[in-house]
């Protein structure tokens, strides 16, 4: 099988290169193509891959209020050339979506067919996207994430350590409530479903929930570090986007594929264990 991936070299494209094994992988970071040009897109599948992933996304959620048409720019009309030249190829596409799709008003899971009201520019670029490649292409992959980290690169967990590591206290946010999801545990749902040839909405996070508060007294906590962690409101750290106050997506269409995903518990001592490697 080929496969392309656009995003190669972010969080998530890193660890799609490291885990996938055993096709033939052609990886592009920003530097390799410009999405938003048709040319290079096009110029950049050629060789006619089994399958593209698209991962590269401009992901500053709060860059996108400021910078709202480079936001639409990327994440919607950079996608449609993506999918557009992988159904010009005859290729099968993985699109990277996100919990940001949904208000956040609801108080149990979100399923993949529940209605779309994205609250800030960025959740607008990623929903705009969705209802554009499906014109393209039926059959695409549609497959929501949220509240990802992994090594290599920003992430909650990484400034939680930074910061517990200069003070004694941290004030995070208890009234957002969603799902962690390592990068790991990401790449390798999204090579299975490649495997097993996925199409329509999938949601795909690591198991459980969690508000931010939660996640972070977590990492203080596996860490051993003596930081207190205090929770505190949404109110009392005003930023551009607004976030949605609960996100959690729904396994239900990750199962249909008979795919198991671990905690993000259990992957965050997955995450802290190798991020210990990679800095000793």
């Amino acid at each position: 099988m080929r496969v392309t991936i656009f995003g190669a070299t972010g969080l998530l494209g890193k660890a799609l290169m490291r885990e996938w094994q055993g096709d033939e992988l052609t990886g592009l970071g920003s530097r390799d193509v410009d999405i938003r040009s048709e040319e290079q897109v096009r110029a950049s599948i050629l060789h006619r891959p089994d399958w593209v992933i698209l991962a590269a996304a401009y992901t500053d959620v709060d860059g996108c209020e400021t910078n709202r048409e480079l936001a639409f720019d990327v994440n919607c009309r950079g996608a449609v050339n993506v999918v557009r030249a992988a159904a010009e190829a005859n290729a099968r596409v993985i699109f990277l979506s996100t919990d940001y799709v949904f208000d956040g008003t609801k108080n149990r899971p979100y399923e993949i067919d529940d209605p779309l009201a994205p609250q800030s520019v960025y959740g607008q670029t990623k929903a705009a996207a969705e209802v554009e490649i499906r014109k393209i292409l039926p059959e695409v992959c549609i497959l929501r994430t949220s509240w990802v980290f992994g090594v290599g690169g920003k992430c909650f967990p990484e400034t939680i350590l930074t910061l517990a590591n200069t003070r004694k206290e941290l004030d995070v946010v208890n009234d957002q409530r969603g799902c962690p999801t390592y990068t790991i545990d990401l790449a390798r749902i999204i090579i299975q479903l490649c495997r097993k040839g996925a199409h329509g909405t999938v949601h795909a996070t690591n198991s459980g929930e969690c508000t931010w508060f939660d996640f972070a007294r977590e990492i203080v906590n596996s860490a051993r570090l003596k930081t207190q962690v205090r929770p505190t409101t949404s109110d009392q750290f005003v930023r551009p986007a607004k976030r949605p106050a609960y996100s959690v997506l729904s396994p239900a269409s990750l199962q249909r594929y008979a795919l198991v995903v671990p905690t993000w518990q259990d992957a965050l001592q997955r995450y802290l264990a190798e991020r210990g490697s990679l800095s000793g």
